[in-house]
């Protein structure tokens, strides 16, 4: 039953919201106690995890591969957890940041369907079923990024959603083809019996439509395309909740799928998708240091460094694999704070328009150091959790003799610096240009309106300061990851058979 309140608890919340008079004091309690229910919810998950192994829940007591499967590894238990604080945060912050007339379209309500099909997507057992989950967070994510129509956020979302909708079209072929050569949609059970039924060019097939479906999903080059035309335009709050999460799900279904159904590290499809994390890097970066908005500097370093998530997954070893799972800890939690950041600049200078701000550190010293953690552990700067992250990931590519891929790691590494620098200098070092007219009182930046930035703010220290545990955990995750057996036998208590390890 545990394993299925990270899903029941945000339905539930999101029905009372609508349920309730829209009245935005009740709403916001509320919808904290929803996010709040989730966090515990995971904590408590992944403590069961840690103490007893890969959980199981099949739905209804039918049993797999018949019924639908909830499943919790060390992965998604981790993910799951990563889910609760980001809905924590952004719950917070949309207490100061979101205003009346969202609130009463269904704004807390779309917070919590998202997060309700982002931890749907990483405990379930069966492929159709992730689909599903798929579609879920779109409908939620496409109307926040609509919700109050303005020309920009309209063709923001519509980008958004068309490109999308074409990865879930790419998905369900490689569904449909799947299904029909194996007879069977959960995860455990194609890994059991797929290695007998598969064909070369069935495998080469499904392997790229699934890297296509997935890459659009995590925003890997060339499919990026619709993310910095769209993170930019919905509120703050909203544009953290889609850079910590949705770009993550794809990553974790495309580690999830590849490790269950092509465990060969020498498949051309693992090679594509070297190629893939390492030009995502570099586009990513060069697209940001071509920016003079502050979102649009994040979305574009947001692309760049899902390079450094998928890198993993394609090396095929457990050191890669989970220097990759830790670099996404660490994004998650500074992109998203980064974002939130950038509402303080909205409710203060009206924009985020770079050549608009500046002198930030002599107005709001706190604030701007403060800030300074997110921004420079983005760039990696020692010993903060990006520093961290970011040797966990080159130090596999220099072991496996990549050490062209390492050069490009390091190289858009001191892009990423010089990035963050440029966004220091401008928001929040340089004097501020004089305004046109007289400026307006600006309002204060009160403990609720900081209140999500400094909890971001004290997990991305804490991440640092508990860097070895959290390694050695990742370690534990991608071999577990990377063992097959455990994960088929949790589901369907039967082995993989010898000649398809």
């Amino acid at each position: 039953m545990l394993l299925v309140l990270p899903i029941l608890v945000p339905l539930v919340t999101a029905i009372v919201l609508h349920l309730l008079p829209q009245r935005s004091r009740s709403l916001r309690v509320v919808a904290l106690c929803g996010s709040l229910g989730v966090a515990a919810a995971a904590v408590a998950i992944f403590l069961r995890v840690q103490r007893d192994g890969i959980q199981v829940l099949q739905v209804g007591g039918w049993p797999a591969p018949f019924g639908i499967t909830l499943v919790a590894d060390l992965f998604s238990a981790i993910m799951v957890v990563m889910v609760s604080v980001i809905g924590v945060a952004v719950t917070g912050a949309s207490f100061a940041g979101v205003d009346p007339q969202r609130e009463a379209f269904g704004y807390h309500a779309l917070i919590q369907v998202v997060l309700m099909g982002v931890a749907g997507a990483f405990l379930t057992g069966d492929l159709f079923n992730l689909y599903v989950w798929f579609e879920v967070m779109l409908i939620g994510s496409f109307v926040l990024m609509s919700l109050h129509r303005t020309r920009a956020q309209l063709h923001a979302a519509f980008t958004y959603v068309g490109l999308n909708l074409l990865a879930s079209a790419f998905l369900l072929t490689a569904i449909g083809l799947l299904y029909g050569q194996a007879g069977t949609l959960n995860l455990a059970d194609l890994a059991r019996v797929w290695p007998d039924r598969r064909t070369s060019g069935l495998d080469a097939a499904l392997s790229m439509l699934f890297l296509t479906a997935f890459g659009i999903k995590a925003g890997l080059f060339p499919l990026f395309f619709w993310l910095p035309a769209s993170y930019h335009t919905p509120p703050a709050a909203v544009g953290a909740l889609l850079a910590g999460l949705l770009t993550k799900v794809g990553v974790y279904a495309m580690i999830r799928v590849f490790t269950l159904l092509f465990p060969d590290p020498g498949a051309s499809v693992y090679t594509m998708l070297l190629l893939l994390s390492g030009s995502t890097m570099v586009v990513g970066l060069m697209g940001a240091i071509a920016q003079h908005d502050f979102r649009r500097v994040l979305s574009f370093n947001l692309v760049g460094h899902i390079g450094f998530t998928t890198v993993g997954l394609a090396l095929w070893t457990p050191q890669a694999l989970a220097g990759s799972i830790l670099y996404v800890l660490h994004h998650m939690l500074v992109i998203s704070t980064l974002f939130l950041v950038s509402g303080l600049f909205l409710r203060q200078r009206r924009t985020t328009d770079l050549r608009a701000l500046g002198d930030v550190y002599r107005a709001r010293p706190a604030v701007a150091c403060l800030v300074m953690v997110p921004l420079f552990s983005l760039a990696g700067m020692p010993p903060l959790s990006g520093f961290i992250a970011k040797v966990a990931v080159v130090g596999p590519m220099i072991g496996a003799g990549q050490y062209l891929l390492a050069a490009v790691s390091l190289i858009v590494s001191l892009l990423t610096l010089w990035s963050m620098a440029r966004l220091w200098e401008e928001a929040f070092w340089k004097p501020a240009p004089a305004p046109a007219s007289p400026a307006t009182p600006q309002p204060p930046l009160g403990a609720v309106t900081l209140a999500p930035v400094v909890f971001l703010v004290c997990l991305t220290i804490g991440l640092t300061v508990i860097a070895g545990p959290i390694s050695e955990l990742t370690l534990r995750t991608a071999q577990q990851l990377l063992d097959r057996d455990a994960y088929v036998r949790a589901v369907l208590g039967k082995e993989v058979p010898r000649a398809a390890r």
